[in-house]
């Protein structure tokens, strides 16, 4: 049963973001912008100049009421209590940008955009410090992992999954989705086809080694950093259609819950726990696996190759059939209960309780 947020949108939602004390606030299609009470009132409202689509929000998790929002090319800083003009406005990209991340310092934001490049904003000079291209299509998604400033994932359009330090101007480690899937179509049945992996979302666990990446062909990648390099922990057919949306939750038992939301109008929570898989370690389908590609001068001490678990049946632990098409997804505890914020293409929000666990 979801409970409905209304009265904040006049269109599609396009994202929404849980601050630490209760507030949350929502993008939308037009340059809107709001900012809910946990009761699900709006508290803000906002119409951003220029119009741009709000295609990102998220909060400061050293100053609860500071916001930050990608709209456009650009990037701004608001007051999420006071919510009038942006306090500040960076333009940082030439192209729409439809990701932020800001490390855990509160001293730097990764911009992801439509050329591929990721802009590291440097907030203490106010410039753009880097731009990290190596992304061949639109970069989708990126994360700072969490005790790591300087470190940060992304995922792409051209279905790659790349780790960075902020020290190298190059990924320290790549991986192609596709090559992650070769050996599964070759056992398909031919003419079948088949949705690419292009990349959509990624997400990092508090821990900081841990992430996980949703694509198009339904799946969702779960990879552990080990050094300078990652491997894939689990692979699992999550959604009937392209996975929009992954989150890990940061309240719940463990720091491996994930919830995942799709183009098939599914949102589910997973369990991705070492402990929660069942099948014993071992090689991919086949006897083998492609090795993810090294960037030149790469590290690979503590590599081991035998660590990647193809999940067959890998079972939600909960089941939510929203029906529309998701936008985005925002685990929160709201009130001290866990709650799960969808968008979609409506310009509402449903509420759905974490239950059953």
């Amino acid at each position: 049963m979801a409970w409905k947020w209304c009265d904040g949108h006049s269109l599609p939602v396009l994202c929404v973001g849980a601050g630490t004390d209760g507030l949350l606030a929502s993008g939308a299609e037009g340059g809107e912008l709001t900012v809910w009470s946990d009761e699900g009132t709006p508290i803000g409202q906002l119409k951003l100049d220029g119009g741009d689509d709000v295609t990102c929000a998220t909060f400061s998790l050293s100053s609860p009421n500071k916001l930050y929002i990608s709209h456009g090319e650009a990037v701004s800083i608001l007051d999420a209590r006071a919510l009038k003009k942006p306090v500040d406005l960076f333009r940082v990209s030439e192209d729409e940008i439809n990701c932020l991340s800001v490390n855990e310092t509160d001293s730097l934001i990764a911009a992801a955009d439509d050329s591929g490049s990721i802009k590291i904003l440097d907030l203490s000079s106010r410039k753009v410090i880097r731009s990290l291209r190596k992304h061949t299509n639109i970069c989708s998604s990126v994360a700072f992992r969490p005790q790591r400033p300087q470190c940060l994932v992304s995922c792409g359009l051209d279905m790659q999954v790349m780790l960075w330090n902020l020290q190298k101007a190059r990924p320290l480690w790549v991986q192609n989705l596709q090559e992650l899937g070769e050996e599964e179509e070759e056992q398909q049945s031919a003419g079948q086809l088949f949705n690419p992996p292009l990349a959509h979302a990624i997400t990092v666990a508090t821990c900081g080694n841990t992430f996980a990446c949703g694509s198009e062909d339904g799946k969702i990648h779960v990879f552990k950093v080990v050094g300078t390099r990652f491997e894939r922990q689990v692979g699992f057919k999550g959604h009937s259609q392209g996975v929009s949306q992954v989150h890990f939750v940061n309240f719940l038992s463990h720091p491996h819950w994930l919830v995942s939301g799709g183009n098939d109008g599914k949102v589910l929570l997973w369990d991705a726990s070492t402990g929660s898989m069942t099948e014993s370690k071992g090689q991919a389908k086949g006897g083998h696996r492609r090795k993810a590609k090294s960037v030149k001068g790469a590290s690979k001490e503590g590599a081991d190759h035998n660590t990647e678990l193809e999940v067959k049946a890998f079972s939600p632990k909960l089941c939510i059939n929203h029906e529309e098409k998701v936008n985005w997804i925002c685990p929160a505890q709201l009130k001290g209960e866990g709650r799960i914020i969808v968008a979609d293409q409506s310009s509402s929000l449903s509420v759905y309780p974490i239950t059953g666990l």
